[in-house]
């Protein structure tokens, strides 16, 4: 009797891994065909630039921007917060990042990020990251001192997020992160909660095929509040004063959905060469293709990784004369390279990774990190 129960118990959780697998497969079949049939519907011109929180289309992390966030299918670790936080679930133990981003050349705008990922089971990993964006100090200006002289203000961007993600089988994985967006001067503050979602599918006789579906900021719209948005108003008749609130309209999150594919071809036992392609579905701004690859050789004490990338999207290769063609600064091209030292018997990592992504017509992007990862 309790062989028979036994049996049943495993050919209940098969047929319930195969159901699985099914569903996995015919979602990742009607995103190709989404994907295949993007051109004819390709970004919605009436809607672009109509979203706030554009910041969360930002990539903090140089390891994974060095290749245009082409990982959807492939990316580890906290990466993965940002291409497909499924990816989070392929965390060994321990994970600290700190990186920091020169956004836009001389526009004069930081992006400090940090992050820690951690495995709590054998199947389960969470995370928690911060993105910070400084804007330095800018001048107040009124109507009456269009030109300043009356002090500075500092504009504060931030978002912070808690992710979780599983092994459900040998091939499939999944994940979820939670992200709180923050916009704010010293009298007007703006705050939401967003959602990312993915799945990842691995085969092949080597792990070496990956596909990965994402959705990310998904949430409910967002407005600003706060005393910077009265003004003091005088009735005509009476000559008194009074204080006028004006209400700020809201405005959507910057939602987008991803779709990847990568293949490793392993070469050696420490050498490896990975193309990743990827497609975004952007909800206010043009859709873009993503090509990447990542050549990675690993030695005894260390290990190396050179990446490169191209984003391609409606309109990135209008001239220097024709910019109002274009949506965004950013123009394609990335690259990138990371170094890791591996210490200790249990082969620790200490890892600098640096990111180039080319923008026009700002200078270039410039993001360098600092990894700790504890076998």
């Amino acid at each position: 009797m309790i062989t028979y129960n036994r049996n049943l118990i495993n050919h209940i959780e098969i047929i319930r891994i195969m159901e699985f697998k099914r569903v996995i497969k015919n979602s990742i079949l009607g995103a190709a065909a989404v994907m295949l049939s993007a051109p004819a519907f390709a970004g919605n011109g009436d809607r672009v630039g109509s979203a706030g929180a554009t910041e969360l289309l930002i990539n903090p992390w140089a390891r994974s921007a060095a290749w245009a966030d082409a990982s959807v299918a492939c990316g580890t670790g906290l990466d993965a917060v940002y291409t497909n936080i499924a990816g989070l679930a392929f965390t060994d133990k321990t994970q600290i990042r700190f990186d920091r981003t020169n956004w836009l050349g001389g526009a004069g705008i930081a992006i400090n990020s940090a992050g820690l990922a951690q495995r709590v089971s054998e199947n389960s990993v969470i995370s928690v990251t911060v993105m910070a964006m400084s804007f330095g100090d800018i001048d107040i200006t009124t109507t009456d001192l269009p030109e300043g002289g009356i002090g500075t203000f500092s504009p504060t961007y931030s978002n912070f997020n808690v992710g979780y993600a599983r092994e459900f089988t040998n091939s499939i994985y999944g994940g979820i992160n939670l992200k709180v967006v923050n916009e704010a001067i010293a009298n007007v503050k703006g705050t939401a909660i967003a959602l990312d979602a993915g799945i990842r599918y691995v085969t092949g006789e080597e792990d070496q095929m990956k596909f990965g579906i994402t959705l990310k900021n998904i949430g409910p719209t967002m407005d600003f509040k706060g005393d910077g948005l009265a003004i003091q108003v005088m009735y005509p008749n009476t000559g008194g004063l009074a204080t006028l609130e004006q209400r700020s309209a809201t405005f959507e999150m910057p939602s987008t959905l991803n779709i990847g594919g990568s293949y490793d071809f392993n070469f050696t036992d420490t050498q490896k060469l990975t193309a990743a392609l990827a497609f975004s579905a952007n909800s206010f701004s043009n859709d873009q293709f993503r090509l990447g690859v990542n050549y990675g050789m690993e030695l005894d004490k260390a290990a190396f990784n050179i990446m490169a990338g191209y984003t391609y999207e409606k309109g990135v290769f209008s001239s220097d004369f024709d910019l109002a063609s274009r949506v965004t600064a950013l123009s394609g091209l990335s690259a990138g390279v990371s170094v890791d030292a591996i210490v200790g018997k249990n082969k620790n990592r200490l890892g600098v990774q640096y990111a180039y992504r080319h923008a026009n017509p700002f200078s270039g992007i410039h993001t360098i990190g600092l990894t700790i990862e504890i076998k």
